[in-house]
């Protein structure tokens, strides 16, 4: 019986996610009232089932168990199943996602929680296959223990969701004076876990996580300390040699669950792409070689070719899975390349890219450049051919919602990418992409999640609104617009005042008028991005190098505090609230011009450093003065001023 006769209450939702799973036989709610009072009406436990629509395990998950009409026989008869877009809520996903961890000590998804009707959760795990096997339950026999403990030991089952709860409840609150010794820590720890062979930090799966790379960089230009950009330079080069970088159709995915950097995890995710613009970017800027230059070019290529709408959003991912197989849209054998650029040609790519009989994945070839020294571009006229023929071979799918914190960072970077290539078209994206926020995902003060199929979707998270001030600051830096360092201003405002914990400090995930949840987190680590306390913290000292502003002295001061009790045992952790601690006590270059002209402005974020503060005093005061009746600029770095110059760099 074929699973297309099945809808669920899902085929209301726009996520791609929940849309997966709208015909399936499982009976599934979208998260809301009327799921958990159905739970209470009919004395069920409820299910919840976490994910996103690129997630291999997701699928594998769905395949075997949520299409399986026996399997969604157990869960409808017996539970009250709940499906969550983790990019669309992650305030539950930051909630239950640390239950997860708890239970298991580790995370990941498929998330899979069972709870009361009053959230509050007794069972947590990950992936379970249908069947027991290899001495792990199977999802079936999980559902049926499940609903025997339900139904004759229920107590315990709500005693410990209890405990659980008030566990989770005792805040970790420890705040102390920052101080810079936090930032030579977390280099010492940096220098333990490089891996000098082939670059990146710590074992496999490795994480390219550039926010630890960005925060290299600034030390390295701050103090001039080598060996934090010999760290960067192996990484990145090691990154886009291996076969985590797309060499046919470019970007760089997920993560690598080798060493080398060879064979990745094969999702795309925009924000990964973005944060790694910014990393080449600013490395290109340091060391002036245009490898790096190409390596971002290369990327937003394939963002604006693939991962871009015709109003100017950026969609969220691509996922790992082809045809139901894990890498098979991005793998190669020999033969097809032969045949698609012909005998010469072929043999030469092939050789090129290390692509062999014996393969180097299932038989088959990820292209990749780890044997390769010498890596000139020779094939510029059969990449496109290839891509071509590729996109024609096997579907992938899209996530094509549009995430306003996912798009924030690539606005970043694209703006980045503009300063340092000078090439309009980036700037032209990234102003497009924050018209799009503002015109669909903007609404009376209020930033929204996610926009898909003509529909935004719940109130923004502090993710939201630190990485769209982010956005706003990066986009006044690329065009010295002052409109854009207002905005970046207001929204910094409303987070203060709508998620901002003024008794214990840091900000919470969601606002004061959000959907209450079992408990308000305050994420602080930097995973695979930048928390939003993170975030904040460097966005409040960036805006403090604008202007004075004594109502964000003492939130400032907080969150710095705040955020190193939360860094100080593991302080590599927390990568972009280091970046903003060292400039706070170290600040960046700061350039006040005088134009004789606005004429003379318009190469100004081209010479000065991604890291410097721009201010233009529009006519000449008593304090910033023109000099010789040109064009004037006060340079002050590190606590310190120069004598006013005419030209930048004299």
């Amino acid at each position: 019986m074929s699973q297309q006769i099945y809808t669920n209450k899902l085929i209301e939702e726009t996520s791609p996610y929940l849309l997966q799973h709208a015909h399936n036989p499982v009976q599934w709610y979208p998260w809301g009232k009327e799921a958990f009072q159905k739970a209470k009406l009919e004395d069920k436990p409820v299910f919840l089932s976490i994910g996103y629509s690129t997630c291999h395990w997701c699928h594998v998950m769905a395949h075997e168990s949520f299409e399986d009409e026996k399997v969604a026989e157990l869960l409808n008869d017996s539970f009250i199943a709940i499906k969550v877009d983790k990019e669309e809520r992650p305030d539950i996903d930051s909630i239950y996602m640390t239950v997860c961890q708890a239970f298991t000590g580790r995370g990941g998804w498929p998330t899979s929680i069972f709870m009361t009707w009053e959230q509050k959760p007794f069972f947590a795990g990950t992936y379970f296959p249908k069947e027991n096997g290899y001495g792990i339950m199977g999802f079936k026999s999980l559902l049926r223990a499940i609903h025997e403990k339900w139904e004759t030991s229920r107590e315990e089952l709500l005693r410990s969701a209890e405990e659980i709860v008030t566990v989770f409840q005792r805040e970790n609150s420890l705040k102390e004076e920052a101080d810079y010794t936090l930032i030579d820590t977390a280099i010492e720890q940096y220098y333990k876990t490089y891996d000098e062979a082939y670059g990146g930090f710590g074992v496999a799966p490795k994480f390219p996580a550039p926010h630890n790379l960005l925060f290299l960089l600034q030390q390295y230009e701050k103090k001039g300390d080598k060996k934090n950009l010999e760290m960067v330079e192996n990484t990145l080069t090691q990154l886009y040699k291996g076969g985590i970088f797309d060499h046919i159709g470019f970007g760089f995915s997920r993560y690598s669950t080798d060493r080398q950097f060879l064979v990745p995890h094969f999702e795309k995710m925009l924000y990964d792409n973005a944060l790694l613009i910014l990393a080449y970017c600013k490395t290109f800027e340091l060391t002036k070689n245009p490898f790096y230059r190409s390596v971002a070019e290369k990327t937003a290529t394939y963002i604006l070719r693939e991962m871009t709408s015709s109003e100017g959003g950026f969609y969220s991912a691509q996922d790992a899975d082809s045809d139901g197989e894990e890498g098979k849209y991005y793998v190669f054998e020999p033969t097809e390349i032969v045949k698609i650029l012909g005998k010469e040609k072929g043999e030469a790519f092939n050789k090129y890219y290390d692509i062999t009989q014996g393969g180097n994945f299932l038989r088959k070839n990820i292209p990749n450049l780890l044997q390769n020294h010498d890596y000139a571009e020779d094939f510029q006229v059969e990449l496109p051919k290839l891509y071509e023929y590729r996109k024609k071979r096997n579907q992938l799918h899209l996530d094509d919602k549009i995430l306003t914190s996912w798009n924030s960072l690539m606005i970043g970077a694209m703006c980045w990418l503009y300063r340092i290539s000078e090439n309009r078209i980036y700037l032209d994206a990234a102003q497009k992409a924050q018209h799009f926020i503002e015109e669909k995902l903007y609404d009376d003060g209020v930033l929204f999640v996610s926009y898909r199929d003509g529909k935004k979707s719940k109130q923004g998270f502090l993710d939201d609104y630190a990485n769209n001030s982010f956005a706003l600051f990066s986009l006044y830096d690329a065009t010295l617009d002052k409109g854009y360092l207002n905005k970046a201003k207001e929204l910094i405002g409303k987070v203060v005042n709508d998620f901002y914990d003024e008794k214990k400090g840091g900000f919470y995930l969601y606002g004061k008028d959000s959907e209450a949840l079992i408990l308000r987190p305050k994420e602080s680590y930097d995973g695979a991005m930048p928390s939003g306390n993170s975030m904040m913290a460097y966005n409040l000292i960036r805006l403090s190098q604008f202007e004075s502003d004594d109502s964000f002295d003492q939130i400032i001061k907080g969150q710095l505090n705040f955020m190193y009790g939360q860094a100080k045992e593991y302080p590599s952790g927390f990568a972009m609230y280091l970046i903003g601690l060292s400039d706070y006590f170290m600040p960046p270059q700061s350039i006040t011009v005088v134009p004789k002209n606005e004429q003379d402005l318009k190469s100004l974020p081209f010479q000065a450093s991604l890291g410097s503060v721009v201010k233009v005093v529009k006519e000449s005061t008593e304090e910033y003065k023109l000099l010789h009746d040109k064009t004037t600029y006060y340079i002050c770095s590190n606590h310190s001023c120069m004598p006013p110059v005419n030209e930048l760099g004299s």
